[in-house]
């Protein structure tokens, strides 16, 4: 099965087979030597990676998570191939704005727009504090901002609306 997976916002074309309980992982090409172990039923999962292990904690569901390596965060999106097709139609309608969500739970730390403002994609909307960690949550398209959904020192879940852009006119 392929997926396309967003880490960070940077794509990667990821295609797994599991034939007779072996993971065959390819991404971007490349073939991975990776296995796994669930540790707990909290998101705690040991990785071998080309011969390296990793301890790796995951929080989200199946589409969008948040995974910590080594301290490190990173916000993952994940469509398979019939999703994609599927949301295809929805990218092209929606070509700027839409609604912006947390990706993980945190705390609202600073408002970096107003509503009524003009944003460009990539451009920083908030910043979010979560696992002690600020992260820039930014626009995924030019926009303008329509509705703010949070305050600042809000605390906020994973899924939570952030803030709603509309189309530039």
């Amino acid at each position: 099965m392929k997926y396309y997976i967003s880490v960070n916002g940077k794509e990667h074309l990821v295609d797994v087979v599991e034939r007779l309980g072996e993971l065959k992982v390819v991404v971007d090409g490349s073939p991975l030597e990776l296995d796994y172990e669930e540790v707990d039923n909290l998101g705690q999962v040991a990785v071998l990676c080309d011969g390296k292990s990793f301890g790796l904690s995951i929080e989200g569901d199946e589409h969008k998570l948040s995974a910590t390596i080594a301290g490190h965060l990173y916000a993952v999106e994940i469509e398979d191939e019939r999703e994609r097709a599927a949301h295809a139609a929805e990218r092209a309608q929606a070509k700027g704005g839409g609604l912006v969500k947390a990706v993980m739970p945190g705390i609202v730390v600073k408002l970096l727009v107003k509503e009524g403002d003009t944003v460009t994609k990539d451009q920083p909307l908030l910043i979010l504090e979560a696992m002690k960690m600020q992260n820039e949550i930014t626009a995924p398209s030019d926009g303008v901002v329509k509705v703010l959904h949070v305050r600042e020192r809000e605390a906020v879940s994973g899924g939570a609306k952030l803030v709603l852009l509309t189309s530039p006119t």
